[in-house]
């Protein structure tokens, strides 16, 4: 049976105490490089700590490759040889990122808005959910599994495929990480684990279920679900 409680009762926003400055949004071209974004995403919530920079969300793209967080399990590296395996320190267990895939690195204050992480949690979910509904698709958070998932009735019943996951880590109570949502992946590359330890369900996509959409079209709609739940952007000046 579905548990609809966390969609019932998530807050709405996750807003920032009134005059802080928005969130700068970055978004790059082509493939990044795993361990140089992740370099830079540190760096800059180190900077958000010590308030010297802006909170930050910055949209890309990796090579195709598995991160594993804190919470991975062994067995759950199905193939090991077929793409390089990051240790993360994130949490959640394994997931795959990849071209076609929308990643979002959100770097937020929690001491400007709640250290609440349950709430920020379930804020990604609601920003997630919105983006999707954009695009006609009806997206779901769950009681017992985090990220965002969608019924497949033609497929029998109860089955449902995870579209985006969550993974985040918070320092000095600012966040880093973040979601990643499947636009046009390859999806036979999350045959090489078990995706966030969930046997029991698979993985779609925007266009696995006929939504033939760009990554622009994508980010246009991630910005405009962010901004009622999150608060104002701005791009980001530092490129």
């Amino acid at each position: 049976m579905v548990n609809a409680s966390r969609l019932e009762t998530a807050p709405e926003t996750f807003w920032p105490r009134a005059g802080a400055p928005p969130v700068a949004w970055r978004v790059s071209d082509g493939l990044v490089d795993y361990e140089a974004a992740v370099a830079w995403m540190e760096a800059r919530a180190a900077a958000i700590a010590r308030g010297e920079a802006d909170e930050c969300v910055w949209l890309l793209e990796h090579p195709p490759l598995y991160t594993a967080g804190t919470s991975a399990k062994a067995a759950d590296l199905v193939a090991p040889e077929r793409f390089p395996v990051y240790a993360s320190g994130r949490g959640g267990q394994y997931t795959y990122h990849g071209p076609g895939q929308r990643v979002a690195y959100v770097m937020l204050d929690l001491n400007r808005r709640r250290t609440d992480l349950r709430a920020y949690v379930a804020c990604l979910e609601a920003w997630l959910i919105a983006t999707l509904d954009a695009f006609n698709v009806r997206a779901e958070r769950r009681e017992d599994r985090v990220g965002v998932w969608v019924r497949r009735p033609e497929r029998g019943a109860g089955v449902e495929d995870k579209i985006a996951a969550i993974g985040i880590r918070v320092r000095r109570w600012v966040s880093f990480h973040g979601i990643s949502l499947n636009v046009e992946p390859d999806l036979s590359h999350f045959a090489g684990i078990v995706p966030c330890g969930v046997r029991e369900h698979g993985v779609t996509s925007l266009v696995d279920l006929g939504r033939i959409v760009s990554l622009a079209e994508v980010d246009m709609q991630l910005r405009a679900a962010f901004e009622p739940i999150f608060g104002a952007t701005v791009p980001d000046p530092a490129g």
